[in-house]
């Protein structure tokens, strides 16, 4: 048993790397599958170091105040990871995404985090230990897994669409609806749920004018979220339309996305609407098809947590932290707050087993 590890974590967003640091510190020798950096991880939204990595500024994860981060973030992370952080002069108003995630990984490195730059394309939970099978680096196993493998947002599939990812188009208004690109400009919003409504209604706090795209000629929107939209003045909605191309100047971080063409689902007749923001806010997929249905799930594929205000899942030993367990919040803050439940759980399920 000498080679079954203490605490393998999965996934590298805020709370795997949060799990990371406190599974390390509480001496379990924590091992971290990051993923691999693969095309279709990047496609999918599955790359290492989670939705953070794709996106600008962090505007509300506490203890990075804008300001110039040039000289900490140069003596925090190691010389041969700066690479992965983009240039200083692209943000002036908070840390951005790529490097909250690689101050988080260093920390977690320097606390004795083992991490491995491959996918868990498979696990076997139906005993003691559990088993996971990556892709390039064979089979483990080990007596707790904390599953922070996050979910991926929903897009159009618009090749338009992919390139003005982090210039303009966003699955996330809250994390990014505040930033100097979207204020005093008209934005566009997609869906028709109450997640798109809500997205719709905060954004109208720093929009000139907000367009909700509707492919119906109603809303699926609760009805005191329809009547939420319907007396806000800055919404307006757009029904059986549909957006048929994402329009702008990719190229030039300082343009990017000026508008959207517009399909009629019923005519065919396509208009133009200026923009400077396009929001999609038609769902989120947990990323757990690798785990074949081992642990269960609620109706809408997020893990389940078996106790409330635990991390712990229907598998004794396997626990969830972050947006693959959460399909309200999904905040970069949160998930970091569950990474460390889910390791404190993880140390004392083995504790209780006698497991050190």
């Amino acid at each position: 048993m000498s080679n079954v590890e203490n605490c393998v974590i999965i996934g590298s967003g805020p709370a795997g790397w949060s799990a990371a640091i406190y599974a390390a510190r509480a001496n379990l020798k924590p091992l971290l599958f990051e993923g691999a950096m693969t095309e279709e991880n990047r496609v999918n939204g599955r790359y290492p170091m989670g939705q953070l990595a794709q996106t600008t500024e962090v505007e509300n994860y506490a203890g990075f105040p804008s300001g110039n981060l040039k000289q900490f973030l140069e003596s925090a992370i190691s010389t041969d990871r700066q690479y992965m952080l983009p240039p200083v002069e692209e943000h002036a108003h908070a840390v951005t995404g790529p490097e909250l995630m690689e101050l988080m990984r260093q920390q977690a490195v320097n606390f004795g985090t083992r991490v491995i730059t491959d996918d868990v394309t498979g696990v076997d939970f139906s005993g003691s230990p559990l088993k996971l099978t990556t892709s390039e680096n064979g089979s483990f196993e080990t007596h707790t897994v904390i599953l922070a493998t996050g979910a991926s947002a929903n897009y159009l599939g618009l090749p338009s669409e992919e390139k003005f990812k982090n210039k303009g188009v966003s699955a996330c208004a809250v994390c990014d609806g505040a930033l100097p690109r979207f204020r005093n400009k008209p934005l566009v919003v997609v869906g028709g749920g109450d997640s798109a409504v809500e997205e719709a209604s905060y954004l109208t706090k720093y929009a000139s004018k907000v367009y909700l795209i509707l492919r119906r000629g109603e809303m699926r929107a609760s009805k005191i979220m329809q009547d939420r939209a319907f007396s806000n003045p800055k919404i307006e909605l757009v029904k059986f339309s549909v957006v048929d191309e994402v329009l702008g100047n990719a190229e030039d971080m300082r343009v990017g996305l000026t508008g959207v063409r517009l399909a009629n689902v019923t005519t065919g007749e396509k208009t133009e609407l200026e923009a400077s923001g396009l929001f999609l806010a038609i769902g989120h997929t947990p990323n757990t098809k690798f785990l074949s249905g081992q642990v269960e799930t609620h109706a809408n594929g997020y893990i389940r947590w078996t106790q409330p205000y635990r991390t712990i899942t229907s598998v004794p030993g396997v626990f969830a932290a972050g947006d693959v367990a959460d399909d309200y919040y999904r905040q970069a803050i949160t998930s970091a707050g569950s990474g460390c439940m889910a390791a404190l759980d993880a140390e004392r399920y083995l504790g209780s087993a006698g497991i050190h």
